[in-house]
């Protein structure tokens, strides 16, 4: 019991998630909801056929392995062989998780003790500040900043110290859809490698990167023991909803994670296991359309943003755009976002919530376009009100 009140001061502040907020106020006011990054269709159609055929069958309707079933960690080995020519022992070397927020939750929580310090791209998704303060670990921020948001390798050296344990990282990144170069993927890669630092990286949009390539963290030299690798189903196939994700490191570091994890949901999304093994066995043909489907509507709102007067900055991966709302006279983020839903019918997420420095993004305001075409176009005309 004596724990409880420094377990309240470190979640002080966090309480309801941004997303939870926002799109309930969409369904309050009717918006359209461009805050939380999930699709308004499904995906494959036999990737939901694979769910039915195993419910209907009664794979996963009882307990699957805590681990994850077989079937799924072989095909999670099989594609980052396919598609990133990574090589991971199925049975030590794969863990299934309740998607990459369980996934990201077990492996701070198991890997870093009270005091230790955490490097993390700022702005950052809402969990990782979570994660690392119910570590009892201390968040240290590399702000990336405007226009381009790029990481300042000379600043994130800087900011190594005898107390940093590990560096926590997400390419491609949400919010800015910034994606790093392999050169700045390398220096950071020798920075942990020279400071002995472990390295968990969050990388469940590897498939959707639309400029540059995605280079994981783990094939870089001298990472192979010291990361651990995220990723999930949910934005790879359009099924949010079933919460399947996967982590792959070295048998020590999945060892760790799993003690951990086994106590937060010991098991979860028994028959959607089978149909994520079948989906990440769909051709390449998939998941380039996937990509180009949504670049084709990243263009789109990013035009209509545009031209609705926000400045819009580039995003080289993710669901996806940070705007800039200065050029539209305004001046709050926040205040922004509450007042868009009763103003044009149109919700989104300020970035401001994502940072610790809320000044570097006050004026920045982030939108999803993993949304049918022509709801992105109404969007964008309802958009058109803000400026007459």
């Amino acid at each position: 019991m004596s724990d409880r009140p420094l377990l309240n001061r470190r979640l002080d502040g966090l309480g309801t998630t941004i997303f939870a907020r926002m799109t309930a106020l969409a369904a309050e006011t009717g918006a359209i909801n461009l805050g939380q990054g999930f699709p308004d269709t499904d995906g494959p159609e036999a990737v939901r056929e694979a769910a039915v055929r195993a419910l209907r069958s009664g794979h996963g309707n009882q307990y699957p392995p805590g681990p994850g079933i077989p079937e799924l960690r072989q095909a999670v080995a099989e594609h980052q062989s396919r598609f990133h020519g990574l090589h991971w022992d199925p049975d030590s070397e794969v863990l299934v998780t309740a998607g990459a927020t369980e996934a990201l939750a077990a492996a701070l929580l198991a890997l870093l003790e009270p005091g230790d310090e955490v490097i993390a791209f700022e702005p950052y998704y809402d969990s990782y500040t979570a994660g690392i303060a119910m570590a009892g670990a201390v968040r240290v921020p590399l702000t990336l900043r405007a226009p381009d948001f790029r990481p300042d390798l000379d600043a994130l050296r800087a900011k190594v110290t005898d107390r940093t344990r590990m560096l926590l990282l997400n390419s491609p990144h949400n919010p800015t859809g910034m994606v790093l170069s392999r050169a700045e993927a390398e220096a950071i890669a020798e920075l942990a490698v020279e400071r002995d630092l472990l390295v968990v990286t969050d990388e469940v949009y590897e498939h959707l990167v639309f400029d540059g390539e995605h280079v994981p963290f783990v094939s870089l030299p001298g990472m192979r023991d010291r990361t651990v690798s995220i990723s999930s189903a949910g934005k790879t196939f359009s099924f949010t909803g079933w919460k399947v994700g996967w982590v792959t490191a070295a048998p020590h570091l999945i060892a760790a994670v799993r003690t951990t994890k086994q106590f937060l949901t010991y098991v979860s999304a028994g028959p959607f296991q089978y149909a994520v093994a079948e989906a990440l066995r769909l051709p390449d043909a998939y998941f380039t359309g996937l990509r180009e489907e949504l670049r084709a509507k990243r263009d789109l709102l990013s035009a209509g943003l545009r031209d609705a007067g926000f400045t819009v900055h580039p995003s080289a991966g993710t669901y996806f755009v940070t705007t800039d709302i200065a050029a539209l006279g305004e001046k709050d983020g926040v205040a922004f976002c509450l007042a868009l839903p009763e103003r044009c019918g149109v919700v989104a997420v300020p970035n401001a919530v994502f940072h610790d420095d809320e000044a570097a993004g006050r004026t920045q305001v982030r939108f999803a376009f993993c949304k049918r075409p022509e709801v992105l176009s109404e969007a964008v005309e309802r958009l058109r009100l803000l400026t007459g």
